[in-house]
């Protein structure tokens, strides 16, 4: 009786062929994500004080603090850690480590970071000197 053909990993993006679902690599993500649920933000610290604690600082600090080093003026969503606190309570309600960003410039901050504030490969001294463009350019020597 012949094969089914392969299929491409149900992973978007995975060149992976495989019978059916995803290939082993992203069926282990699943799995350890299943396994060690994140929570909801009230759980992991960001509850009714946070949220309140959030809108005094906005109030105080409307605008994004990147913005306005470069000159623009842009109102402030976020209230960002400086250093990521790592789930510690004294460096989360330190005030001196909150700065107010515009979503914009704190996506860029966090993707820098990488998640919960592990440096990336391009942060740093590392940094190439032009972003990357998978398409139209390759990275500088």
């Amino acid at each position: 009786m012949p094969r089914r053909p392969l299929k491409p990993c149900a992973q978007p993006g995975c060149p992976a062929l495989v019978e059916s679902g995803r290939c082993p690599d992203h069926d282990r993500k699943r799995q350890y994500n299943r396994d060690h649920p994140r929570g909801s933000s009230t759980a992991q610290g960001y509850g009714q004080r946070w949220r309140r604690a959030r809108a005094r600082f906005l109030r105080a600090h409307p605008l994004c603090v990147r913005c306005a080093r470069e000159g623009r003026t842009t109102a402030a969503t976020v209230v960002d850690h400086r250093a990521p606190h790592r789930g510690d309570p004294a460096l989360f309600w330190d005030e001196r480590n909150w700065q107010s960003m515009c979503k914009q410039c704190h996506d860029a901050k966090t993707a820098r970071e990488g998640r919960w504030g592990r440096r990336s490969i391009f942060s740093g001294s590392a940094a190439p000197k032009e972003r990357l463009c998978t398409f139209t350019r390759a990275l500088p020597n």
